[in-house]
């Protein structure tokens, strides 16, 4: 656990404070019986930033302290860092135009814009880079998180969501 301890300190010693940094160790795999010290550990996690330096600084890190970590204990560690998560950037057209059929089919009330980025991670984000658009989100019932294992989807917010997008599909075809 020396390494995986030593990797939180990534965000509060090396990071800059006033730029969002997340690294999380999300699996520990070691051993099979409770009586036998394990030969191998399998760590795995994420690293998110918003800010491509910060990503480098993180994955520098990492890389280092497991070296570091290796030579102490006269171990080896292996470090497969997988960078295949982009950063979500909306494109402002896009997003102005869903925000205002949002508007239209739900009323300004229940349409919440200017919300603070979110260190969650998706693949449409690539499709971004690739071709302009926008991420939105539509609120169900309240509960636990997507990704959460008491997740619960809400059906009531498909019917929503189809209005949603077939009207951004008729606004966005008359405009053309």
């Amino acid at each position: 656990m020396t390494l995986g301890q030593a990797m939180q300190t990534i965000v509060s010693r090396n990071a800059d404070p006033l730029k969002a940094m997340v690294v999380s160790i999300t699996q520990i795999h070691t051993g099979s019986a409770y009586n036998v010290i394990p030969d191998t550990a399998h760590l795995a996690g994420t690293i998110r930033t918003f800010d491509g330096a910060m990503r480098e600084l993180a994955l520098t890190r990492v890389r280092e302290l497991a070296a570091g970590i290796a030579a102490a204990f006269g171990a080896t560690i292996e470090v497969d860092i997988r960078d295949i998560f982009s950063v979500l950037h909306n494109h402002d057209a896009q997003t102005a135009a869903a925000e205002e059929t949002a508007v239209e089919l739900f009323g300004r009330d229940n349409v919440e814009t200017g919300v603070a980025p979110k260190m969650g991670s998706e693949d449409f984000a690539d499709m971004l880079q690739a071709v302009p658009g926008a991420y939105v989100w539509l609120a169900g019932t309240p509960g636990p998180a997507l990704h959460n294992p008491s997740y619960c989807f809400d059906d009531a917010i498909l019917p929503l969501g189809a209005a949603l997008l077939a009207r951004l599909v008729e606004k966005r075809s008359a405009a053309a």
